[in-house]
């Protein structure tokens, strides 16, 4: 009878846990039809989940073509993510960031590099020492082009790593942006713990790996 406990225990805790990830909200959501961004003055927006937004946003702003990198919650089928609750792991969203670039000078595919090149690619539900749905990793596509493109590349990476490959792929639906106090965080930031001790390392990281792709005021 203990073991049952445990046993049903243990689901349910598990359930609980995952209760955002599969259920029919969420489907709906991997499901639905792509929304497609309209460029803006001939920038294009793209969308990534990758971990904690305060290290993605700082390793996109790093790359040439890349105008800016917001804050913010993409994936879930709840309105209004606050990072509060989208903590809870119940919203379905995971931290995610808006790039705004120029594809003149970068590609959606080099985009996708930068995401693939600047994690750990197998790590499921998180990134480093953040763990949870909210942290999973997710990319976004606009439209069957796009879809490709990642498809692809995470196919030749998984085959390359022989490993499964953790991101996720879904149609892009809405992003929300962040609260003001997350916004550029790693660069007001410099002192936070975390910052010093997780994401400065792995930008540092992604310096290394690609520097060609960098901004020149990037290198340093």
């Amino acid at each position: 009878m203990k073991k049952l406990l445990s046993i049903l225990t243990i689901t349910f805790l598990f359930n609980c846990h995952n209760q955002a990830q599969n259920n029919p909200k969420q489907q709906a959501i991997i499901d639905a039809e792509p929304m497609e961004v309209p460029l803006i003055d001939g920038k294009a927006k793209a969308y990534f989940a990758s971990g904690c937004f305060w290290c993605v946003e700082a390793i996109y702003e790093s790359v040439k073509g890349v105008e800016e990198s917001i804050s913010g919650y993409a994936g879930g089928f709840t309105k209004n993510p606050t990072y509060e609750k989208s903590n809870t792991g119940s919203t379905g969203h995971a931290e995610a960031v808006e790039i705004i670039y120029d594809p003149e000078i970068v590609s959606f595919a080099t985009l996708v590099d930068v995401y693939f090149g600047s994690q750990n690619p197998t790590q499921v539900n998180g990134q480093g020492p953040d763990h949870g749905s909210q942290y999973r990793s997710i990319i976004f596509y606009q439209n069957d082009e796009q879809k490709k493109i990642i498809e692809e590349k995470k196919a030749t990476l998984s085959k390359k790593l022989d490993a499964t490959v953790a991101a996720e792929i879904y149609p892009f639906q809405k992003f929300w942006v962040g609260e003001d106090y997350h916004q550029n965080y790693e660069r007001r930031n410099p002192n936070n713990g975390y910052i010093k001790n997780v994401s400065i390392p792995r930008l540092n990281r992604f310096k290394a790996k690609f520097p060609e792709l960098l901004k020149p005021d990037a290198k340093h």
